[in-house]
């Protein structure tokens, strides 16, 4: 089969590998539709960058260079391994990436294994990925797609889960108010899940004009930061209380900064995205306002179910 290998630094091949085989609790999935985010893009341009090396094997997983990229995909089992009782042949389904952890670590311990240092996801260092033709899996991380829910759609799931995570770690309950920094895939994502939550009170801040038109046709409201009033939009939209909440999905010190400053007493801002430079700010306003920074990496189990379901009942429909 053909699959999309990354070699190191700026070498990503395209090779005929095995077509794998699943073994005892695996299913094998024909892949379907798969993303390229932005973490793929840090492995091909900046693999020193990454928190774990391929030069040797991964301790849990074994896997090393070269490795199939692609962890946001969908697909349809065509075999089923030994012991595979709740996925059937020709089951559609979206695929929750995290492949293990080490269990016995504190975020592990807390439930929180996509803070494990010994995270392993397809994709980026366990075996096998959405980049090729074929791939291997256990049962237990593939998510069954419902009629509603096509595989274009499916390959969506993964990083519509980021969004919903960090829409979740935000604490804003229906009829709260949001700001969404940044209208990425992720930045979208967040809005998509929010709206799907109950908030329907969200503003975008985004500086491409092409990505705030294509907000604008989904039907949200969005601002310029740049070039446009940010903390008079933020006013406007929360009759001057500041917004309950905000999501940097920018990974810009500047769309830090503006969220914080537009945080109503008591607010939390939520960093969902990655930041590859380092930022000054005074913390005086968090004592102020009593206010709050947070992070949010990866989705749990049922917040991929999740999303499927709200996918299901429309909650995410691009059409505008």
């Amino acid at each position: 089969m053909k699959a999309a290998r990354f070699h190191g630094k700026e070498d990503l091949r395209i090779e005929e590998v095995p077509e794998p085989v699943p073994g005892r609790g695996q299913v094998k999935l024909r892949n379907a539709y798969a993303g390229i985010c932005g973490s793929d893009l840090h492995f091909y341009f900046f693999p020193e960058s990454l928190p774990f090396s391929l030069d040797e094997p991964h301790p849990l997983t074994g896997a090393r260079l070269p490795q199939i990229l692609g962890h946001e995909f969908s697909g349809t089992v065509v075999e089923t391994g030994e012991g595979v009782a709740d996925v059937q042949v020709g089951d559609r389904c979206a695929v929750f990436p995290l492949a293990v952890s080490c269990g016995t670590c504190a975020a592990c311990r807390r439930g929180l294994p996509f803070s494990c240092p010994l995270m392993g996801s397809l994709g980026s260092n366990a075996e096998g990925g959405g980049l090729s033709e074929f791939t291997v899996c256990d049962a237990s991380q593939v998510h069954v797609l419902p009629d509603g829910v096509d595989l274009r759609m499916g390959a969506l799931v993964e990083p519509m889960a980021v969004g919903w995570h960090a829409a979740a770690r935000s604490g804003v309950e229906p009829g709260g108010s949001a700001l969404v920094a940044g209208a990425g895939p992720i930045g979208i994502g967040t809005w998509f899940a929010f709206r799907a939550r109950g908030v329907e009170n969200v503003l975008v801040s985004e500086p491409s004009a092409d990505r705030r038109a294509l907000m604008a046709a989904l039907g949200a409201r969005d601002v310029d930061p740049v070039n446009e009033d940010l903390a008079g939009a933020i006013a406007s939209l929360t009759d001057g209380d500041g917004v309950d909440a905000a999501v940097d999905a920018a990974g810009a010190g500047a769309a830090v900064s503006s969220a914080l400053a537009g945080l109503a007493a008591g607010g939390r801002l939520v960093v969902a995205a990655l930041h590859e430079h380092t930022m000054d700010f005074r913390p005086t306003g968090l004592m102020m306002g009593e206010t709050g920074i947070v992070g949010a990496v990866g989705y749990r189990p049922e917040e991929f179910d999740a999303v499927i379901a709200a996918m299901a009942e429309g909650c995410y429909d691009t059409t505008g």
